[in-house]
This record gives C-alpha cells, structure tokens and sequence, in this order.
C-alpha cells in the first residue's frame, strides 16, 4: 500500500481491494470542506508538537499553552488563558499549580478578587518557552513554505478575520 501523508498525495492503491480509492477526495466531498481543511491542517501541526512537547519536556497541552500565552501577555488570569486557548479553565487551573510549583511562573494575588491571581512568566519559565517555540517556528516554517510570501500574507488576514468572529 503506498500512503502518503501530505495534502499532495491524491489516491492511494490497496492490492488487496483492486481499485484505487480517492481519499483526497474528502476535502471538497463532505458538507463543511473548509471546516474540515482547517481541522485537518490544525490536527496535523498541532497533535505531533504537542506529543513532541510532551515526550520532550514533560509538558502536557495546558502547561505549554499557559506559558505560551505567558510569553506574550505578561500578566493574565487562569481564566484570561482559558478563553485566549479554548481550553478548558479546569485544565488550565491545574497547570498554574504545577507551573508555579516548577518555578515557570509566579502567582500574584488580585487584590479585587480573591479567588483568583494574576500570572506572569518567570525567567526560566520563558527560557522554556523560547526553546519549545523554536520548534514550533520551524514545523510552521515547514508548512508554509509551499505558499508565497503574499499567500503567508493574504492567509494570515483571513485567518485573523475569523478569529475575530470567534
């Protein structure tokens, strides 16, 4: 059987069955094709980094995401991450406990509330995050590199579009 894993592979042929099956086909045959490319496109970037992440660092999904977010917001709530993720606030509460307990990030009470705290990343929560995102650079790098600089473009405004109507 010759499989191939890219969206460029367009039939694969199984000697046992005698034909030959267009699986590419699911793409544009199914009732939310864009919907499904976006879902295929995500799962495939996003499932192998988070595996590598975790096989590599020790990271399940939340932790990672908590000090992604982090990195670039430099001070958030548990709940701030959860909607800036999708994730739910009970996976990210728990990665707060253990990425504070490592020393990722600090915990600061909000003295409007009390039942929650500001988060900020710590230095070597950063130097983490720096190390695991440059192989996420370099698998994004990867994937695009078969669109032009004005695809990159034209793609990262549409996409940005429909952020906003989530």
């Amino acid at each position: 059987m010759v499989l191939k894993t890219s969206l460029g592979a367009s039939k694969i042929s199984d000697p046992n069955l005698n034909d030959e099956r267009d699986l590419m086909g699911i793409f544009e045959r199914n009732s939310v094709p864009t919907s499904y490319k976006i879902s295929y496109l995500a799962n495939s970037l996003i499932l192998p980094f988070y595996d590598f992440v975790k096989a590599s660092y020790g990271l399940n999904r939340g932790e990672y995401l908590l000090l992604f977010c982090l990195a670039y917001v430099p001070k958030l709530t548990a709940q701030d991450v959860a909607n800036m993720t999708g994730r739910p606030r009970d996976s990210i509460s728990r990665a707060v406990h253990r990425m504070a307990d490592e020393g990722y990030l600090d915990r600061i009470p909000d003295p409007g509330d009390g039942r929650q705290a500001f988060l900020t990343i710590t230095k070597r929560g950063l130097e983490l995050h720096e190390e695991v995102v440059a192989n996420f650079i370099a698998r994004e790098k990867e994937l695009l590199e078969v669109l032009s600089a004005e695809e990159q473009l034209n793609l990262n405004k549409i996409l940005d579009k429909l952020v906003q109507t989530m």
